[in-house]
């Protein structure tokens, strides 16, 4: 009996196409790196599909290797449970060895439950479909099992208070939801921190923010709004985003307050004040 092949995965097939085209180049993955200014590790990510790279880096691997932007156009079509925009960020967080997020109005993803989830889907969309909803709840769910286990990343939560305050969901619904990310903090799960209302202006002030560092590759920032979403690799980029959130960080709660205020806040919700 003939042993079945398993199936590759997109990534899978984006990678072996890569190593053809290097080959084909007469390139080593040790050149290749030289040129993209990374480690020969990170090209031996992609090409063996555990990895994919951003769009930055596939427009330079197109140059890199003299491809005219195939490597670009096919990194914006490959499958994805999630938006676009967002892709090549949930690729990395499965990579990241250290994942730092700051909330601005909303909970993170990784950290929601799936009735705030939920909610926040239902809002985006009035004339969702109840199938829809449930198929994208259950992938933020599943972006959350790498915090799973003693692999995963290290996570550091920053919050704005207005992301405690604001009731997605209801009353009960938010108050599972504070409990939760207490209950990580206090597991040793996250770091947690909140900039309280009395801090006033902070560094990060107009945006939501997650910077994701890695073993074997330079850090990442990803910033979001409507609709829209920027992978950064730039190393001066990815600095300011840093001591942005580092001063931000200044302004914040001490860990211990910050958990007391989350859970403060819960019993607020539960209770049913305002």
């Amino acid at each position: 009996m003939m042993e079945q092949r398993v199936p590759r995965s997109p990534r899978e097939k984006y990678g072996e196409e890569l190593k053809l085209r290097r080959i084909a180049a007469g390139m080593t993955q040790e050149a290749v790196a030289r040129e993209m200014m990374c480690s020969p590790t990170l090209i031996s990510h992609y090409e063996a599909g555990r990895r994919l790279p951003s769009p930055s880096d596939a427009k330079r691997l197109d140059k890199v290797l003299g491809t005219d932007g195939f490597f670009e156009r096919w990194l914006e079509d490959l499958d994805s449970k999630f938006a676009h925009h967002f892709a090549a960020a949930a690729e990395l967080e499965k990579q990241a060895a250290e994942i730092r997020q700051y909330g601005l109005t909303l909970v993170p993803g990784l950290l929601q439950t799936d009735d705030y989830a939920r909610a926040l889907f239902r809002a985006y969309d009035p004339n969702y479909r109840t199938d829809d909803v449930d198929r994208r709840v259950v992938n933020r769910m599943e972006r959350a099992q790498i915090l799973e286990g003693v692999s995963g990343p290290v996570l550091w939560t920053l919050l704005d208070e207005a992301v405690l305050r604001r009731r997605v969901g209801g009353a009960l619904a938010m108050a599972t939801q504070l409990r939760k990310i207490a209950n990580m903090a206090e597991a040793g799960r996250l770091r947690l921190h909140v900039v309280p209302f009395g801090a006033g202006e902070h560094a990060l002030m107009e945006s939501l923010l997650t910077l994701m560092s890695f073993k074997d590759a330079a850090p990442v920032a990803y910033v979001e709004g409507l609709y829209t979403g920027n992978l950064m690799d730039d190393p001066a980029l990815v600095s300011n985003c840093r001591t942005a959130y580092d001063l931000a960080l200044g302004d914040a709660l001490s860990h211990g307050k910050s958990l007391a205020l989350v859970r403060a806040v819960a019993e607020e919700h539960e209770n049913g004040e305002q």
